[in-house]
């Protein structure tokens, strides 16, 4: 899943509704076997974090918990891993809480 602001959605869209750019958050749902969870944890961060993805959420519904990566500077850096009992916000979502429920 992505999320992209209504300011930055009218620069990332193409005439055919295609994105051209990254939008500002990224949402991933981790799928079972260890391929998958190496390729969402090093080759989706890395590339996320070249295209200027501003947040990029891994959701691990085997662990029940939510990785979440700012960007620093010019790279996605982890801020914090969530677990059941936080509480999911995001600065670019002003105003947005999510109490963390079970992922199943």
């Amino acid at each position: 899943m992505v999320w992209a602001s209504n300011d930055r959605l009218e620069r990332l869209l193409d005439e055919a509704g295609h994105l051209t750019a990254a939008p500002e958050l990224v949402v991933e749902v981790l799928s079972p076997g260890k391929t998958n969870k190496r390729r969402d944890r090093e080759a989706k961060l890395k590339l996320y974090s070249v295209q200027g993805v501003h947040e990029y959420w891994i959701v691990n519904p085997t662990e029940q918990r939510v990785e979440v990566y700012r960007r620093e500077k010019a790279a996605l850096k982890l801020a914090g891993t969530l677990y059941q009992q936080d509480e999911l916000t995001s600065p670019i979502l002003p105003g947005f809480r999510h109490p963390h429920q079970p992922l199943n």
